[in-house]
């Protein structure tokens, strides 16, 4: 059987010419027809919706996009690009931000609505744009990315593997994940040299608004997909439980009594049931969550004032 991958659009080809992928930008161009329409099949578009497109590139996503809402809007930060995507759009259909999404606030979106977010992000840029997105999590309906395989594995990655670390752990804080299908390197011009994969994030607090919305609800049994834990897991302060999960994995080899010293000693690990002997790997979201929690309690104890 064929490889559908294999079937690429002489119009995408064509779009490539006169424009080099820049490798600083991290371009590689998707051109394969059968994952472009299965990519967009996933996100589901529908008119009304706020759809926000990350590194538009060519159009490949632009394109079947625009043909299933009357408008998109996009972040690009490469001026050629920019030219091309205003040249072949109006503006009544097609708005672009131009610069860089690591710096693009997207909850300056939300008077439109929910956002969807999609895109075949750069993957040299990848993970700090994850975190980046995550400060919008509040105003996000759901995403669909491409990424490669290596840090979608990370992000659906289940406590006690070695897959499993801060971007696991910050990332399922935020949202229920499933990698949905990967995508081979010779789907895109010019081609990785890695295998690349599409994941669905979907914001915790929207769940048990999208299970009647099309999407599956998130439970434990769902395959690729990350464990549901309770929804009153939630940090009080999201920078401190941010602190602590980086101060836990910033050295993974070592013990949590030793990585956490600066925070909490062996006694106060074991009074909150974790083992002072367990490593980073092996505690799950909630377990970071609770950890934190206990430690901001006790710290804002300490500062009561006397009377």
């Amino acid at each position: 059987m064929a490889n559908p991958a294999n079937k690429k659009t002489s119009q995408s080809s064509s779009q490539l010419r006169g424009h080099v992928a820049r490798k600083r930008f991290g371009q590689n161009f998707l051109v394969s027809t059968a994952i472009i329409q299965e990519i967009v099949d996933a996100i589901a578009p529908r008119a009304g919706e706020t759809v926000v497109e990350i590194g538009p590139g060519l159009g490949a996503l632009t394109e079947p996009l625009l043909a299933r809402i009357d408008h998109l809007q996009v972040v690009e930060i490469d001026r050629d690009l920019i030219a091309r995507l205003r040249q072949r759009w109006p503006a009544e259909r097609l708005t672009v931000h131009e610069g860089d999404a690591l710096a693009f606030d997207f909850s300056a979106l939300k008077s439109a609505g929910p956002l969807k977010i999609v895109g075949n992000l750069p993957y040299n840029i990848s993970s700090p744009l994850l975190f980046h997105l995550s400060e919008s999590a509040a105003v996000v309906h759901d995403m669909h990315f491409m990424l490669q395989k290596e840090v979608v594995d990370r992000m659906v990655a289940e406590p006690g593997s070695s897959d499993f670390g801060r971007l696991s752990v910050m990332l399922q804080y935020h949202y229920h994940m499933e990698c949905l299908f990967t995508v081979p390197p010779d789907a895109f011009e010019p081609p990785p040299k890695v295998m690349s994969a599409i994941v669905r994030l979907i914001p915790r607090d929207k769940r048990k608004v999208l299970s009647t919305d099309g999407f599956k609800s998130p439970s434990l049994d769902d395959a690729g997909g990350t464990a549901q834990y309770a929804q009153n897991d939630t940090a009080r302060d999201e920078a401190f439980f941010a602190r602590i999960v980086a101060a836990a994995f910033g050295q993974r080899r070592k013990m949590l009594r030793n990585t956490l010293r600066g925070f909490i000693d062996e006694a106060g690990l074991t009074a909150l049931g974790i083992s002072p002997t367990a490593r980073a790997e092996e505690l799950g979201v909630g377990e970071y969550v609770r950890l934190a929690n206990a430690l901001k309690n006790s710290q804002s104890r300490c500062h009561e004032p006397e009377f």
